[in-house]
């Protein structure tokens, strides 16, 4: 304190009491978080003992990451620790996602030995908005479904309501699988190859089809395929043909070989496995034995 019995503190002092250098403490008294109480007759800024917890605070919040025009408005007393803190916290959450984004693509750059090109795509389609993402999904749909109204409404419901949206805080492999996604559903290519699965399905199936045969159908031979490899049967075996008859009747080999091929396909294996990725869980089974069994046995029946 200054021997002017006014129990008040100078810059020096202050600097001694909390262990901060006297140009930190000028530098936010200058921005008005810590204003002086008053000045010498010498002009040098004083402060009272209040300023000591004063400066404890703004040293606290500094170090916390709040910014100057925040601690002012605390220490003023013009808004609370709590309300700042709330607003940083939302901000600090969108600085993490936001590295999260740019960390999954550079390890996507990484592993992929990317071009300038492709690392610019794999940037913007990270950074999409919600709506953006809606829109691409709303897209492939729309591309892979119109027109087909006799395709079994089960798949449209299960595709369209299967792919999901980055969730508010993504980890790495969320966003990386969410790029590949939005890029394979992009490709005019696998649009084709999707919607080519779809007319397969629409081709043949009457209007009195319930709902979700047809997957019930593949899921069932795919069943039965593997029960078959469990006991040794091969595909071009006569018992193999058993099998095919109990789930298809007198259904042309040749059409349900196409289906199988096409729904089979590498890119869409990997569609559906993209799919668990970004919603955080656990690809479902593929059965790709069991699915190859299926078409040998197909291909021996069918003159491919």
């Amino acid at each position: 304190m200054i021997d002017d019995g006014t129990g008040l503190l100078t810059i020096g002092q202050l600097s001694r009491s909390t262990g901060l250098p006297v140009r930190t403490i000028r530098y936010w008294s200058d921005v008005g978080a810590l204003p002086p109480v008053t000045r010498s007759e010498g002009g040098y800024r004083l402060y009272d003992a209040g300023s000591v917890p004063r400066l404890e605070l703004i040293r606290t919040l500094r170090e916390l990451g709040l910014g100057l025009d925040d601690v002012r408005r605390v220490v003023a007393g013009e808004t609370t620790v709590a309300e700042v803190a709330a607003t940083h916290v939302a901000a600090l959450d969108a600085q993490i996602r936001s590295l999260k984004v740019t960390r999954a693509v550079l390890s996507t750059v990484a592993r992929r030995g990317s071009t300038a090109e492709e690392t610019t795509l794999m940037n913007r389609l990270a950074r999409l908005s919600a709506a953006e993402r809606k829109h691409i999904v709303d897209d492939f749909m729309a591309e892979t479904f119109d027109g087909l109204d006799t395709a079994d409404p089960d798949i449209r419901t299960r595709l369209r309501f299967g792919v999901p949206d980055l969730p508010d805080d993504p980890t790495t492999e969320q966003v990386d699988a969410w790029v590949e996604l939005a890029e394979l559903m992009q490709d005019t290519g696998f649009r084709a190859r999707m919607r080519s699965m779809v007319e397969f399905n629409a081709a043949d199936r009457g209007p009195d089809v319930p709902a979700g045969t047809s997957l019930w159908l593949m899921s069932r031979l795919v069943q039965l395929a593997g029960e078959a490899r469990e006991r040794g049967i091969a595909p071009d075996a006569p018992e193999a043909a058993t099998v095919l008859t109990e789930v298809l009747g007198d259904a042309d080999r040749t059409v349900v070989l196409d289906r199988m091929v096409s729904a089979g396909q590498a890119e869409a294996a990997r569609f559906r496995e993209l799919l668990a990725l970004v919603r955080g869980t656990e690809p479902l089974p593929t059965h790709r034995e069991a699915f190859a069994w299926v078409v040998a046995a197909l291909r021996a029946r069918s003159g491919s």
